[in-house]
């Protein structure tokens, strides 16, 4: 085997590490984000000494940049999960094999861009508020939830960082 074959090798090795490692942020950023539901119960008034409560309950589905979000994290993980199983099956589109995954691979990050950044804004307004508009923060109330959000946000920039230290997307 010669050095050019090594240096390829090696370099398929490191773009698969990539992918797998991309698919993993991606995948958990999805999942964590999907599942992120907190119920709270306050008291809104009493009725003589009996206290009125309501129970109120955050969830991703509340926030169009969330369901964004993990729609777009969802089709990365897809796109990653798709183009890995390309590499190890050896499957040759006639020679469009190198245009059509850079091509992919930049559309998909774009999506996984615009989808992150999309809920970090969220994410800000949601732990500061906007005293202009007079919306309320909301993370003084739910805790657990921003903090899952943060955690899924934190992934999905991570998957987009390693999904950009690809060759193939030059971001």
């Amino acid at each position: 085997m010669g050095r050019a074959e090594v240096v390829q090798k090696r370099q398929k090795a490191a773009i698969m590490a990539l992918r797998v490692a991309a698919l993993l942020a991606t995948a958990a950023a999805t999942i964590v984000m999907a599942l992120n539901k907190e119920t709270r119960t306050f008291v809104v008034g009493t009725v003589g000494t009996t206290p009125v409560t309501a129970s109120v309950t955050a969830k991703f589905q509340h926030t169009p940049a969330n369901v964004f979000f993990v729609i777009a994290n969802a089709m990365a993980s897809n796109h990653n999960l798709m183009m890995i199983g390309s590499d190890l099956f050896g499957l040759e589109f006639k020679g469009f094999k190198l245009p059509l995954v850079a091509v992919l691979d930049m559309l998909n990050a774009a999506l996984l861009s615009a989808g992150v950044h999309g809920a970090a804004f969220m994410a800000q307004l949601a732990k500061n508020g906007n005293s202009h508009a007079r919306w309320n923060e909301i993370c003084d109330n739910f805790q657990g939830y921003c903090n899952r959000g943060g955690v899924a946000i934190l992934a999905a920039y991570v998957g987009l960082l390693l999904r950009s230290a690809s060759p193939w997307c030059p971001l």
